[in-house]
């Protein structure tokens, strides 16, 4: 502790008066001094305090700028509102085709709501909102907005231009709430196969998407997993499947037809590479189901798996493949087809007369309803039962689509040896397109079964055995000539070996019988015959060919003409080079006795 320097010391004051000197100058002195030494004082201290108050400036400013030059080399996110609710999951997987292009995905948007009590103009904001949303009626909305709400949803989304719009209406009362919607940047292209989403559970800030139909809800479950990072990957071809639609639209249009469907499918692993159900719709704009009515009058109804049907003759095929693996037959056995062939009252007849006797190829090459009714007679009802079974056409698709559970096929709930009859060639049981997809691989792909499948696969299936390779081999000789030389002759594709067999069925009526002039027409097909790679099953119902000077309605003129077309789009497609034809190792005739 420092001692004060007193102003008068007595010593220097008795020295200044013996000097002579005037002792008051002592003390103004020391007083001097000490001013001195107090200002020193203070000095230093303002000095310190100002190098603290720099030193913090210096400190606040890096800090501000050093955020700046952050948030300036960042990319813009979106502010998050805190939810007090349960979280809201509105993260979705894409989509793609087999070769990874995007068949769909998520888009970010924005919902419209409003706060009517921070609406300055509600008469001027609901004629703005009028005019930017044509579905909105102003008189409406203004009641609305001075009803005494103080939160009103007017829009789930809005697309960008729609939400500058409303932003320029300059109203602090609408906002808009941060959504993740899907995106089908296709149209509708595949509509039937990957179905569509809406929103589920909403909140202000989020809302969470879900599958509704199709693909998107079959693995809604899969789709909506946080931690899933990798899209799910379809068997579909992106190409082929806009081309398989444009083929089959013209097609339908010009055969008059009232609906159409095309399957198109790998024989060795089941992969479905096209699938087209028309008339179709926009998964973006997903149409209103049906309240009343019949269901396949809606553009939501899927004909390949939704559909089903008595196919017709289509269905030979698996007549003649069963009566040669169980070696009751031979491809040149003679069949009695004398007709009509009649059993309890009712007649059997063949479209066409080819004689009195046929055999087994030319049954059906030429499509004879008699000739396989007899086969059938000597399969037996159990046995033919069976083999249906074993192909999978008495039971639902297992393919990876909602819808499917509900194109469970009918079958005759007496099964008689008339039922029998009428099965072998198509009529008495109904199944699906796809169904018939998955059998037709199934007996020309060697034998061994296939079922159907939408997800992509890199090996073939490992199916169990249905029928022999060498009957395999017979019947796609026996298919090849259908086309060669039977009731497909418009199917040949130069190159592609095609081999088929057609189906023209009548529809029934509502109260039983069937119509005389209402058809379902079907070609299964399946190319190249001497190495069968795909499958393709077309259908057109009520069409009729009008070139001629009578409509013509059997598959041969309609259902034939536009699979045809679509093997000769999508074959180069698929890797498929036209090739000399080889031989298929069984020489047949249709004039072998």
């Amino acid at each position: 502790m420092s001692l004060r320097i007193p102003l008068r010391p007595l010593t220097r004051i008795l020295d200044a008066r013996a000097r002579g000197e005037n002792p008051d100058n002592v003390e103004r002195e020391n007083l001097r001094l000490r001013h001195e030494g107090l200002r020193d004082k203070m000095r230093v201290r303002a000095e310190s305090r100002l190098l603290l108050v720099a030193l913090c400036f210096v400190l606040a400013f890096g800090a501000v700028g050093t955020r700046m030059a952050a948030l300036a080399t960042s990319a813009p996110t979106e502010p998050r509102l805190v939810s007090q609710g349960p979280t809201i999951l509105n993260t979705r997987a894409d989509i793609t085709d087999r070769n990874g292009r995007i068949l769909a995905t998520n888009f970010a948007t924005n919902a419209l709501y409003a706060h009517p009590h921070d609406l300055i103009y509600p008469r001027n904001a609901a004629e703005g909102l009028a005019e930017i949303f044509p579905e909105m009626d102003a008189d409406d909305l203004y009641r609305r907005f001075t009803s005494g709400s103080r939160f009103l949803w007017l829009r789930r989304y809005i697309s960008p231009e729609q939400e500058q719009q409303v932003h320029d209406l300059g109203e602090p009362g609408l906002l808009f709430g941060p959504r993740e919607m899907r995106l089908y940047p296709n149209g509708s292209i595949a509509a039937h196969v990957l179905g569509g989403a809406s929103f589920g559970e909403e909140a202000v800030n989020a809302a969470e998407v879900i599958g509704i139909a199709g693909i998107e809800a079959h693995f809604d479950t899969e789709l909506r997993d946080p931690s899933r990072v990798e899209p799910l990957q379809l068997s579909l071809d992106l190409t082929v499947q806009a081309t398989v639609e444009e083929v089959l639209a013209g097609g339908m249009a010009l055969m008059n037809a009232r609906g159409a469907s095309a399957v198109l499918m790998d024989v060795h692993t089941g992969e479905v590479i096209s699938m087209a159900s028309l008339p179709d719709f926009d998964p973006n704009a997903r149409p209103r189901p049906l309240l009343e009515g019949d269901q396949a009058d809606s553009p939501l109804f899927n004909r390949t798996v939704q559909g089903v049907y008595e196919l017709g003759s289509v269905f030979k095929t698996f007549t003649i493949a069963q009566a040669l693996e169980l070696d009751l037959y031979s491809p040149y056995d003679m069949i009695d087809t004398t007709g009509p062939l009649r059993m309890a009252g009712f007649s059997i007849r063949d479209f066409s007369y080819y004689g009195a006797e046929q055999s087994v190829a030319d049954v059906l090459i030429h499509s004879s309803n008699i000739g396989t009714a007899r086969m059938a007679q000597t399969i037996g009802r159990e046995r033919q039962e069976d083999f249906l079974r074993s192909l999978g056409l008495l039971t639902p698709t297992p393919v990876e689509l909602v819808e499917a559970a509900s194109g469970r096929p009918l079958v005759p709930s007496r099964w008689g040896e008339l039922s029998t009859m009428t099965i072998s060639y198509g009529h008495g049981v109904s199944t699906s397109p796809l169904h018939l997809a998955a059998a037709y691989s199934t007996v020309v792909n060697g034998g061994t079964l296939i079922e159907p499948t939408l997800l992509r696969r890199d090996a073939p299936a490992q199916g169990p055995r249905i029928i022999s390779e060498s009957t395999s081999q017979i019947v796609n000789a026996m298919l090849r000539q259908v086309v060669t030389e039977g009731t497909a002759s418009f199917g040949e594709v130069e190159g592609y070996a095609v081999g088929g067999k057609t189906g023209t069925a009548d529809l029934p009526r509502p109260n039983g019988g069937y119509y005389e002039d209402r058809n379902l027409n079907t070609f299964a097909s399946a190319f190249p015959m001497h190495d069968p790679q795909y499958v393709l099953i077309v259908t057109l119902q009520e069409a009729s060919d009008p070139s001629g000077n009578q409509p013509r309605r059997t598959a041969g003129w309609t259902a034939v003409p536009v699979a045809a077309e679509v093997i000769r789009r999508t074959a180069p497609l698929l890797g498929l080079r036209p090739s000399v034809e080889h031989p298929l190792g069984l020489q047949l005739s249709s004039s072998s006795n």
